[in-house]
C-alpha cells in the first residue's frame, strides 16, 4: 500500500513545484529524503529506566526501534562518562517516513496547546527543517496514563532541496502550517 502523502506528492505536488520553481527536469524538484527523530535524555545518567521508557515510547510513535545514542566524551560537571547511553534516535525513510509525516501534519501538530503554526526559522541553509516538540503526548499512539515523564524531541526533515526557499516551498505544499 502506498502512503497517502506519497501519492499526493507524485500526483499533485511535484508537478506544481516544478512549475513554481522553474525546474527543467522532474528530478530537480525537491523531495523528502528522510526524517530523523532525536530524543536527548539527560536524566538517563541517574535513571536507566528513563531510557527504556523513552525508547519504548519512540518505537510506538515511529513504528521502528530506536538506536540508543551514547556519549562521545566524559564531562565531569554533568557526571557523564564516555560511552554512557544518553539518548535515542530513529531515521525514517520510504513509506514509514511518509506515514509519520502525514500523522505529524494532520494529527500531532494540531494537538499542540495554543498552536499558532511552526516557525520558519528552523531551516539550516540547505533546505532541511528542524522542529522541536516539547511533549510526546501530542501523538495519539501514546497512552497518557502509561507515561512517567513528559519528554521533548527534535524532528529533522531532510530534503533534496538546495536552498531554504525550495525547502519551504516543498513543506508548504505538503501542508506544513508555518506562522505567517
Amino acid at each position: 500500500m502506498v502512503p497517502r502523502l506519497k501519492t499526493t506528492y507524485q500526483e499533485k505536488i511535484a508537478g506544481a513545484l516544478q512549475k513554481e520553481l522553474g525546474a527543467a527536469n522532474p528530478l530537480q524538484v525537491p523531495r523528502l529524503e528522510k526524517i530523523v527523530i532525536n530524543m536527548g535524555l539527560g536524566e538517563a545518567i541517574q535513571n536507566v529506566k528513563a531510557l527504556d521508557s523513552a525508547v519504548q515510547e519512540m518505537a510506538t510513535i515511529t513504528g521502528q526501534k530506536p538506536v540508543v545514542t551514547r556519549s562521545r566524551k566524559a564531562i565531569a560537571n554533568f557526571k557523564l562518562r564516555e560511552n554512557m547511553p544518553i539518548g535515542a534516535m530513529v531515521t525514517l525513510r520510504g513509506s514509514r517516513m511518509y506515514e509519520f509525516f502525514d500523522r505529524l501534519l494532520s494529527v500531532a501538530l494540531p494537538r499542540v496547546r495554543d498552536f499558532k503554526g511552526v516557525s520558519d526559522k528552523g531551516f539550516d541553509g540547505r533546505g532541511n527543517y528542524s522542529l522541536g516538540i516539547s511533549e510526546q503526548i501530542i501523538f495519539p499512539e501514546i497512552d497518557i496514563d502509561k507515561i512517567d515523564k513528559l519528554r521533548g524531541m527534535t524532528i529533522t526533515i531532510v530534503t533534496t532541496a538546495r536552498s531554504d526557499s525550495e525547502g519551504k516551498a516543498l513543506l508548504k505544499a505538503f501542508g506544513m502550517p508555518f506562522r505567517s
